[in-house]
C-alpha cells in the first residue's frame, strides 16, 4: 500500500513524500527509523484503472514462495543480516508483485519486525504452518534448517500436485474434446443427416436413431434455454460449494470417488502426519500442532477430526481416542499413532505414517492413467458404435432398398 506522508526531520525541516508499506504501522516504524516526527499519514486510494495490471497477472505462486525460502536459507546459513538477505533477493526477483512483498519484508525488519511477523502479513503466500516453522526457528536457532525443510516440504507438494494435474489432463482433454465434438454435430451435423429419413419418408427406424432425432430436434429447438440452464447449474453448483454445506459436500466426494478417493485420502493423510511430525520436533505445544495441522490439511472431514482431537487432548485425552471413531482414518493410522503416544515417540511413529502414505499415493497416481485411458477408450468405442448404428445403418439400408 502506498502512503502519503508530511513528517519534520531532526532538523526540524517539514518534507511531503510517498511510502510504500504493508500498513500503516509499518509505515510509520519505517518512518521513526529515519529519525522523522510523523504528522500526518494519509493511504492513496487507487481505483481498478490506476491499479498495477502487471503485478496482477504476474502474482506469485508456490514455485516461487519454494524458491525464495530455498535461497533465504542459503544466505541465512552464509551468517548474512536477514534484511540485507531479504534487499538482496528482492532485486533478482522476476515478479514485480512478489519483489515488492519480499521489499516490505525486508522494510519491516529493519523496522524492528521478526521474520516471522513481517511474513505473517502475507497469508496468501505464507500458511500458518510456514509462518511457526519460521517462528520455531527464530526461537530455537535453527532458521536455516527451518527454512530448508520449508523449501523440501513446499516443493513436494508441489510435485505431488503437478503429478495429480498431469494424471488428469489427458482424461479432461479428451472429455472436454468429446463434449465439443458432440455439441458441433448436434448442431450443425446431424440436422442435415437426419432430415434425409423425413424427407424419404423412412417410418422404420432403430431405436438408437429416434432417440438422437429427438435429442438432436430438443437441443436446436431449445438451444439458448438449455445454455442458460447450463450456465445456470454451474453458477449455483459454484455458490453452493463456497458455502460449508457445500464444501463439506465436495471433501467428503473427493475421499470418497472411485478409483481416485483413495490417492487423495492418503495425501491428506500423510500431510496430517508430516506436519504434526513438523511442528511436534519443532517444539510446537500439541494444541497448536494439531489446530495448525487441522487448518493446513484441506479438507473439511480431516479438519473436523483434527479439531475433535485437539478438544480430546485439551481435556486430557489422546490424539487416537478420536482417530479411532472415524472411518475416514484408516486402523493402521490410528493404531501407530496410539502407539506413538504410549511409547513417547509420537513424532517418529507419524514421521513413518508420512512415508508411507506418500509412497501409496505416488504408486497409485502412477497408475490412474494406465486406469483411465482404457476406460476412455470404451467410452469412445461406445460412442462410435452408437453413432454407426443411429446414422450410419439405416443410409444403408436406405441406399439397399433404393
Amino acid at each position: 500500500m502506498d502512503f502519503n506522508y508530511k513528517a519534520k526531520t531532526q532538523n526540524n525541516e517539514l518534507i511531503e513524500g510517498t511510502i510504500d508499506a504493508p500498513d500503516d504501522n509499518i509505515a510509520v516504524d519505517i518512518l521513526h527509523s529515519k529519525g522523522y516526527v510523523v504528522l500526518s499519514l494519509t493511504l492513496i486510494k487507487k481505483d481498478l484503472l490506476s491499479s498495477d495490471v502487471g503485478q496482477f497477472l504476474s502474482r506469485p505462486n508456490i514455485k516461487d514462495v519454494v524458491i525464495f525460502t530455498r535461497q533465504l536459507s542459503t544466505l541465512v546459513d552464509a551468517d548474512m543480516p536477514i534484511s540485507e538477505g531479504l534487499r538482496t533477493l528482492s532485486r533478482q526477483m522476476e515478479k514485480p508483485a512478489f519483489r515488492k512483498v519480499i521489499a516490505e519484508v525486508s522494510e519491516a525488519l529493519e523496522a524492528g519486525s521478526s521474520l516471522s511477523n513481517a511474513l505473517s502479513k502475507y497469508p496468501k503466500l505464507f500458511s500458518n504452518f510456514y509462518i511457526k516453522l519460521v517462528q520455531s526457528g527464530e526461537i530455537s536457532g535453527k532458521l536455516h534448517e527451518s527454512l530448508l525443510y520449508l523449501a523440501e516440504y513446499l516443493e513436494r507438494s508441489r510435485t505431488i500436485n503437478s503429478k495429480i494435474k498431469g494424471a488428469l489432463a489427458y482424461p479432461v482433454f479428451v472429455i472436454f474434446a468429446l463434449v465439443v465434438v458432440t455439441f458441433i454435430m448436434v448442431i450443425y451435423v446431424l440436422p442435415q443427416l437426419l432430415s434425409i429419413f423425413n424427407e424419404a419418408g423412412v417410418e422404420q427406424l432403430p431405436f438408437t436413431t429416434k432417440a438422437l432425432i429427438w435429442i438432436t430436434n430438443f437441443v436446436n429447438k431449445y438451444l439458448y434455454f438449455l445454455m442458460f440452464g447450463i450456465l445456470l447449474l454451474v453458477y449455483l453448483t459454484w455458490s453452493y460449494i463456497r458455502t460449508p454445506a457445500g464444501k463439506n459436500r465436495l471433501d467428503d466426494i473427493k475421499i470418497k470417488f472411485p478409483s481416485l478417493g483413495p490417492v487423495i485420502r492418503n495425501l491428506y493423510l500423510a500431510r496430517i502426519a508430516e506436519s504434526l511430525s513438523t511442528l511436534i520436533k519443532a517444539g510446537i505445544p500439541i494444541l497448536d500442532a494439531i489446530r495448525i495441522s487441522a487448518d493446513l490439511v484441506g479438507n473439511e472431514n480431516y479438519r473436523k477430526i483434527m479439531l475433535a482431537a485437539e478438544e480430546n487432548v485439551r481435556g486430557g485425552g489422546t490424539i487416537s481416542e478420536v482417530l479411532i471413531q472415524y472411518k475416514e482414518v484408516p486402523p493402521l493410522f490410528s493404531s501407530m499413532v496410539s502407539i506413538g503416544e504410549k511409547t513417547g515417540k509420537l513424532d517418529f511413529m507419524l514421521e513413518h505414517l508420512s512415508k508411507f502414505y506418500k509412497s501409496e499415493s505416488d504408486t497409485t497416481i502412477d497408475s490412474i492413467s494406465q486406469l483411465i485411458e482404457p476406460i476412455l477408450v470404451l467410452v469412445l468405442g461406445f460412442g462410435v458404435a452408437v453413432l454407426v448404428s443411429s446414422i450410419l445403418l439405416p443410409i444403408y439400408n436406405l441406399v439397399g432398398i433404393a
